[in-house]
């Protein structure tokens, strides 16, 4: 793995000011397309564009997907799986362990349609575009996109929140299998591709790789010479090329044509040595292309170097962790959050002992006068002997930084900043269960393991 050395410009700008943003997403970055009446599209902090209900919460898919010992989430064009029953049992799917054991907190676990909320559709809607209608379990009419049966998450408050969604898994394999929220298509030419990466909404072409820009190229004008284009190589653009939003297409040379975003002319980079890298950006006077980058840390956070990328780190310059799970149950519904319950969390980082997982995997304290300047960012009060949320005047309650509204924590084992001791700690290298650290630059590895 490459060492990265210095602060990278992708990593700084994650710690740049920015503004929340809850309105109406800009129909130049997705492509617009027939909704049902009321439906529309928002502006996430997150995720980019999202769909979202009348209400304004985000819709959400469960598409099937593959862990260790079988499949799981709904397979497209068939009818919801996620019921109104209460899972009483873990599934077995995750090996080594065999299926049938109860789950924890029976009295207050809540069902798949409790957590997960259908989005129902009215006894007069009729299908439009790519939204259709499905008969779910107890002939509830549900809406569909693209097949895959649509749902809130009981997480999302504001609109354009995309809490339900864990945003730092794909899903599948050992870490479970995650619902993910409901974006329309970018607005790019077919050349192009956006992926979300834990910068934000990076461009890359088709094939994976980022495109880049330079400070030294005008409008529609490449000064980027024959021996710079060995370096630098031109996106070119087919003869039947057509503009499309910010996308135009220029006359690099005669009969040859190039591609520019916002009027500037687009480049891979001969250097990256992975898809959806930042390398080239931090050459001198070039740039990624990004639709959109990330909020801002808390003010205080900062980046530190590891032996093998970049991490956010907390005021005390210690590495940040965020916690993954979800459980073994058939709906695989998240455990990461202080409103789940923490017996996964307490037998990861403190062998069931409450006050043990403190001291482990410590909260990051909020000071009384730290400000929120984004949606993704927040802090709230919690109780530390059960890990749930708690009230400000109760006693012992810690006043902790949240992430995507899920407390963020440092690890007693790191002893300096870049230290990332307590990283993949748990179940299947802390993707299933587990703590993982908190990568700004993530292009070391395009999966951030």
């Amino acid at each position: 793995m490459r060492i990265i050395v210095q602060c990278s410009a992708v990593a700084l700008g994650l710690l740049a000011g920015s503004q929340a943003n809850a309105a109406p997403a800009d129909p130049r970055h997705y492509e617009t397309e027939l909704m049902p009446p009321g439906f529309q599209v928002l502006a996430s902090e997150l995720e980019g564009p999202v769909f979202a209900d009348t209400s304004g919460k985000t819709l959400y898919i469960w598409p099937l997907n593959k862990i260790r010992n079988g499949d799981i989430g709904e397979a497209k064009g068939k009818a919801p799986t996620c019921s109104d029953e209460v899972q009483r049992v873990n599934s077995g799917f995750m090996s080594p362990y065999p299926a049938g054991f109860d789950l924890p907190e029976l009295d207050r676990r809540p069902s798949c349609t409790q957590e997960w909320p259908p989005v129902i559709a009215g006894a007069n809607a009729k299908p439009v575009g790519n939204f259709a209608i499905v008969e779910g379990p107890g002939g509830r009419k549900q809406w569909t996109y693209e097949g895959y049966p649509l749902y809130t998450s009981v997480r999302d408050k504001l609109p354009g929140d995309v809490l339900g969604s864990a945003g730092r898994q794909t899903g599948g394999g050992d870490g479970g299998v995650y619902r993910r929220p409901v974006t329309p298509k970018a607005n790019v030419p077919p050349a192009f591709e956006v992926f979300t990466v834990q910068a934000g909404r990076l461009v890359g072409v088709s094939s994976g790789y980022s495109i880049y820009t330079s400070d030294r190229d005008g409008v529609h004008k490449s000064n980027c010479d024959a021996l710079c284009a060995k370096t630098w190589r031109p996106v070119a653009a087919g003869e039947l090329a057509q503009a499309k939003g910010d996308w135009t297409v220029f006359q690099r040379a005669p009969g040859l044509k190039q591609w520019a975003y916002k009027g500037k002319p687009v480049y891979t980079f001969t250097g990256d040595e992975k898809e959806r890298s930042y390398q080239g950006g931090d050459e001198p006077g070039w740039h990624n292309v990004w639709m959109q980058q990330a909020p801002p840390a808390p003010a205080g956070f900062s980046v530190q170097d590891t032996h093998t990328g970049q991490v956010l780190a907390s005021p005390n310059g210690k590495t940040v962790y965020f916690y993954s799970c979800t459980d073994d149950a058939h709906d695989q519904l998240l455990c990461d959050h202080p409103g789940a319950p923490q017996a996964y969390r307490f037998a990861i980082c403190g062998g069931g002992d409450p006050a043990r997982c403190v001291k482990t995997f410590p909260y990051i304290p909020a000071e009384a006068n730290a400000k929120i300047t984004s949606r993704a960012w927040s802090i709230m009060w919690v109780d530390p002997q059960s890990g749930r949320e708690a009230k400000a005047d109760q006693s012992g309650a810690l006043r902790v930084w949240a992430y995507r509204d899920r407390p963020v924590y440092n690890f007693a084992g790191d002893k300096q900043p870049g230290d990332v001791e307590g990283d993949a700690w748990g179940e299947f290298n802390g993707r299933k269960n587990g703590f993982k650290a908190f990568w700004l630059r993530d292009d070391f590895d395009r999966n951030g393991e």
